[in-house]
């Protein structure tokens, strides 16, 4: 199971800085939900940790290992894996080639089968849609796709943004059944959402960030949502 710490994370794009001093600690084994309004600089946050987006001040470390001279690929090796807003599969591979590509990494080469019967069984559509090319999934189905691909390199670490973005609520119930189970195998996933009532309700912690900033962390249970609102809007 990994731990993060991040300590006075600064990072952004080019001349434009977006996170200033950000500090977050995701414990290990628990699903941290970081929630605010758009612009606030959540995807930022994830790409940081991810290596995606260089930081110019402050650490993320990772079971006490500092990830500062690595790049994102290291950083899957060591278990961590990344699951981007809008889906980002490759949509003129089928669906099979793409849960492959998910498993290149070191860490999860030796046992493609078992992990893509695994992939399959937990999302049975998939299974129904192998040999389709992705770009004929629906949303809904992109979006397991993007999932599965992410769990192919068998992380201990998740980064979630999004995962609910657009989709019919049968299929909410269906993303958020999955983090549930992302939970109950012990993986540590840190959660990026709009839909505050459905990321507080299977989180065991939560931020709110706003500005570039983690302005509150405090534990699921004892998050007063309309409190949270008020901050939120800006009201």
């Amino acid at each position: 199971m990994n731990a993060v710490d991040i300590q006075g994370l600064r990072a952004g794009y080019g001349a434009i800085n977006v996170l200033w001093d950000v500090d977050l600690h995701a414990a290990a084994g628990r699903l941290t939900t970081i929630i605010g309004p758009n612009g606030a600089g959540k995807t930022t946050l994830l790409r940081a940790i991810m290596g995606i987006v260089p930081c110019t001040q402050g650490t993320v470390i990772l079971n006490g290992h500092p990830l500062a001279a690595e790049d994102a690929w290291q950083r899957v090796a060591r278990g961590m894996v990344l699951i981007p807003e809008g889906r980002m599969i490759f949509v003129d591979m089928t669906v099979e080639e793409n849960l492959v590509l998910g498993g290149y990494s070191v860490r999860a080469r030796g046992s493609s089968i078992e992990r893509l019967e695994r992939a399959y069984a937990m999302f049975p559509r998939l299974a129904e849609r192998r040999r389709q090319t992705a770009g004929s999934l629906s949303g809904g189905e992109a979006q397991m796709l993007s999932m599965a691909r992410g769990l192919m390199s068998e992380p201990s670490l998740v980064l979630i943004d999004e995962p609910s973005l657009g989709l019919a609520p049968v299929m909410v119930n269906e993303i958020f059944a999955l983090l549930h189970g992302l939970k109950k195998e012990g993986r540590t996933v840190i959660l990026v959402e709009q839909n505050t009532e459905r990321a507080i309700a299977v989180a065991d912690e939560v931020c709110l960030m706003v500005g570039g900033k983690i302005v509150s962390s405090q534990a699921a249970g004892d998050v007063d949502l309309e409190a949270l609102h008020e901050v939120y809007f800006a009201r």
